[in-house]
């Protein structure tokens, strides 16, 4: 792992030059194929901070358990992530890139976390409560979801974990878990698990979806990163407008195309674009046509070099079995610690 700077990252907390240099960590779920929301919401921050400091990422197929639940289905999905990752630009020779179930540490500590917590904090979750809210019948999985993704933080230290502004709210079981275990099993000058913090950017994009709501693979509504040839055109020129006539000038800022424009055209371009709108005779079928040039070319790079990574599928395994290998060295000290401050472990 390359040396990390504690000046270097910015988070809610203020950083010293006393304090120990980050440790990033985030997951993703494998839960079907990879679109822009995901990258402009998550995987482009990775990206960007996976060379800059000591960062373990991982493909959470146990979380996506919640809903897939075919096995041929979770390990193409969690091979495919990993295969995007690379094609983006990951270099596993920077940071770890790994799949969770290869470090069963994780679910051994979450078992210690459920004992900390109280059930109606995990009532008042939002994926659980939203699901409960749509009228559906939420497993056990999503209900623990929170718990498993604390374990997931704090096994490796975790002390800046990337999150949307509207996700922050889903990193705070995971401080009050690390509060709540420090407070119960260590010294109050020595707590084991540092309490992490949101790496929020002002810039994370809620990407609209092609009927204009968020960006979801639940919602059916994504386009794909690397969609191509006449699937990303099929997808473009279906994305929801309003009926304003092809003659009338047009708002770009409540525009759904332009949203996405937005995402992928350089500042000169948008304000090109959004020229047009205002002043007439540019109708959505032309933005549209825009956009989808725009993120043929966006893409075309990491395109290509994924499809030469799709040739060499041993090469995706050792990258996960070696990312798996530095994770389970971060995770075996600090579960060596945990077993000993709760009492778990009697004998050597």
């Amino acid at each position: 792992m390359p040396d990390a700077s504690p000046s270097s990252v910015s988070s809610d907390a203020e950083t010293t030059d006393r304090d120990p240099p980050p440790v990033v960590v985030s997951g993703i779920q494998p839960s079907g194929r990879l679109h822009l929301g995901n990258y402009f919401g998550a995987i482009r921050q990775h990206i960007d901070l996976h060379t800059r400091h000591e960062a373990y990422y991982f493909i959470v197929n146990y979380h996506a358990m919640t809903t897939v639940q075919d096995a041929e289905t979770l390990r193409q999905h969690t091979l495919d992530v990993a295969l995007d990752y690379l094609a983006l630009g990951f270099d596993p020779e920077e940071a770890a890139l790994f799949v969770q179930s290869d470090v069963p540490e994780v679910t051994e500590l979450m078992w210690m976390f459920f004992n900390l917590l109280p059930t109606s904090r995990l009532e008042k979750a939002v994926a659980y409560k939203e699901k409960v809210e749509a009228g559906l019948t939420p497993n056990a999985g999503l209900f623990n979801y929170p718990v498993l993704q604390a374990a997931d933080i704090l096994a490796y230290g975790g002390t800046t974990v990337p999150v949307g502004a509207d996700q922050k709210q889903n990193l705070e079981i995971a401080r009050d878990i690390a509060r709540s275990f420090n407070r119960t099993f260590a010294a109050e000058e020595d707590p084991l698990f540092p309490v992490p913090e949101p790496y929020i950017l002002d810039d994370v994009a809620v990407v609209p979806g092609i009927d204009g709501r968020k960006m979801s693979k639940s919602y059916g509504n994504t386009i794909g990163i690397f969609d191509e040839g006449s699937e990303l055109k099929d997808k473009v020129m279906s994305i929801v407008t309003d009926s304003t006539p092809l003659d009338a000038p047009k708002d770009p800022e409540s525009c759904n195309v332009f949203s996405l424009i937005r995402l992928v055209a350089d500042a000169e371009t948008q304000a090109e674009i959004a020229d047009k709108y205002r002043a007439g005779g540019y109708g959505y079928g032309h933005a549209k046509k825009e956009l989808l040039g725009l993120l043929e070319d966006t893409f075309a790079e990491a395109r290509e070099r994924r499809k030469r990574l799709a040739e060499r599928p041993g090469y995706i395994r050792d990258v996960l079995h070696h990312g798996a290998q530095q994770a389970r060295a971060k995770v075996e000290p600090i579960m060596a610690a945990v077993r000993d401050a709760t009492g778990v472990v009697v004998t050597d």
